[in-house]
């Protein structure tokens, strides 16, 4: 090998890693969108991006994308733990004839997602589609208008174990408000806490196999006539300060304590 092939393989792993580098010092752990924001911007405080798309590529793993003003932004695949926060303004995802949010993470992944309105405008298939995590925290979420496919505002088929808790949110409109249907052997544990379901044609909560375990507290279901649809060993475990209009039988009904 010449010296001229050296230097040219030198200067090729040179610019590999300095681009590599680049790349590792492009994701923040915080980024930012804005209703007036650009995708080609670095998704800074003074320098939002448009889209959770665009600023999730931004982010590093366990990092917050922070909506800063409202707007609508877009569908997203997530991941990667990461945390949505809109808290505070408008954080509205439009999702027409697909799904909302997808969460495809890692088995150990925590994504967390709080603040958002995620409308499905009639069309839309499934408000947040969940098939892999290791938890998933939604808090102060409104989902609805989700009615083309199966409808679902939680559509939860996850492979690996999961917990999944829904916290002060709202689903309104889908045909289906919480479907939980492991894919595999692993246990998935759904805990909805002060939730209101309302106005789900094909069930309010469906739990379908032995390895789904719904817990509803502090809730409200109505206008509804299928509340708890059980399936295949499908479990729900209702507290005694839920308020339940429509057919089913919990699995268990529990006194708080």
């Amino acid at each position: 090998m010449n010296k001229r092939t050296i230097l040219s393989c030198g200067l090729l792993v040179a610019t590999w890693l300095a681009v590599s580098l680049g790349a590792a010092q492009a994701q923040a752990t915080r980024t930012w969108v804005s209703g007036v924001g650009d995708d080609a911007n670095p998704c800074s405080r003074t320098a939002p991006c448009k889209t959770f798309a665009g600023a999730i590529s931004k982010t590093a793993a366990n990092g917050e994308i922070s909506v800063l003003d409202p707007g609508g932004f877009g569908v997203v695949t997530i991941t990667k733990s990461i945390s949505i926060v809109a808290d505070g303004v408008e954080g509205g995802i439009l999702a027409a004839a697909s799904n909302g949010i997808i969460i495809n993470a890692g088995v150990n992944d925590v994504v967390n997602i709080s603040g958002l309105v995620i409308e499905g405008a009639g069309t839309g298939l499934n408000g947040i589609r969940i098939l892999s995590a290791r938890a998933v925290h939604i808090r102060k979420t409104v989902i609805r208008g989700f009615v083309g496919g199966t409808g679902t505002a939680i559509d939860i088929q996850a492979l690996p174990q999961l917990n999944v808790t829904v916290s002060d949110s709202t689903l309104n409109r889908n045909l289906t408000g919480i479907l939980a249907k492991p894919t595999s052997t692993n246990t998935t544990r759904v805990l909805l806490d002060n939730v209101m379901i309302d106005n789900h044609p094909t069930a309010a909560i469906t739990s379908d196999g032995a390895k789904s375990i719904v817990r509803l507290s502090n809730s409200t279901i109505f206008q509804t006539n299928t509340a708890f649809n059980l399936l295949n060993g499908g479990q729900l475990e209702s507290y005694g300060n839920n308020s339940v209009s429509g057919s089913g039988t919990p699995t268990a009904i529990l006194p708080l304590r």
